[in-house]
């Protein structure tokens, strides 16, 4: 990770909240504690003023603000630098991201993945939301060979039938010659980027369908402007290597 001033500034100020929270806390506990003692050890004839026991309590309730507004602060300096005002953006670019998730819409769904060899025995293997499979796909053997290709779903299980709409995850597996799993690739998304939003302290953006964390993004260029496809043949589960798309164009 490069540290940069901006980086650098920011951990400070993280480290001031946290400090200053800290502090306000021990200071709300001992608060509570002579509050509760004063309370405890009050004379019988002579009991606590109502209204230095109000003025007490709006005390408290200061403290408290304090603290939730301490935790807001220290949201907002998180938020600020790389979050949702830069990513953005990102809105209608093309845009490369390291995730194995994708949306299932229309009967279709589209995964990319990379082989750092060629491999004789690849299997990818869908899976739903609770990790479930769905289907198991066995790519071709141009498909399995070293390189850059897409995997296209047509959303059906196992037993023919269409699966519902909704975000699926692609497993890759790899086998040697003696069926050992070996690890030599990697899914991707890869698509322009349709939605930026911010949850559970993290920058999401919408490829695909799917949501994926800013932070796994690995490049980003220009959407084209218009482009043009050709007929194909449909199939249920089918790869292609935009290698061979290009090849076959420029014929």
């Amino acid at each position: 990770m490069t540290v940069t001033a901006a980086t650098s500034a920011a951990a400070a100020t993280t480290d001031k909240v946290a400090l200053g929270r800290q502090s306000l806390a021990q200071n709300f506990d001992t608060f509570l504690t002579l509050l509760t003692t004063q309370m405890k050890n009050q004379d019988p004839t002579a009991p606590l003023d109502s209204n230095q026991f109000t003025a007490q309590l709006v005390q408290m309730t200061g403290v408290e603000q304090q603290l939730a507004g301490n935790d807001l602060l220290k949201q907002l300096v998180a938020n600020s630098g790389t979050s949702i005002a830069s990513a953005v953006d990102l809105i209608g670019k093309q845009v490369r991201a390291d995730s194995a998730d994708a949306k299932l819409s229309g009967g279709k769904a589209q995964w990319s993945y990379h082989l750092d060899a060629d491999t004789n025995n690849l299997t990818l293997t869908v899976l739903d939301a609770k990790g479930a499979t769905v289907d198991v796909i066995a790519p071709s053997a141009a498909d399995s060979k070293a390189g850059d290709h897409t995997l296209t779903w047509d959303g059906r299980n196992l037993a023919g039938q269409l699966a519902p709409d909704g975000v699926y995850t692609v497993k890759l597996t790899t086998k040697d010659s003696s069926g050992a799993p070996v690890a030599t690739g990697q899914l991707y998304v890869e698509g322009p980027v349709t939605g930026v939003e911010q949850s559970g302290g993290q920058t999401l953006i919408t490829i695909n369908g799917a949501k994926v964390p800013l932070s796994q993004v690995t490049s980003v260029t220009q959407a084209a402007t218009a482009t043009t496809t050709g007929s194909s043949a449909n199939s249920n589960s089918s790869t292609t290597n935009p290698a061979d798309q290009t090849s076959a164009a420029a014929a």
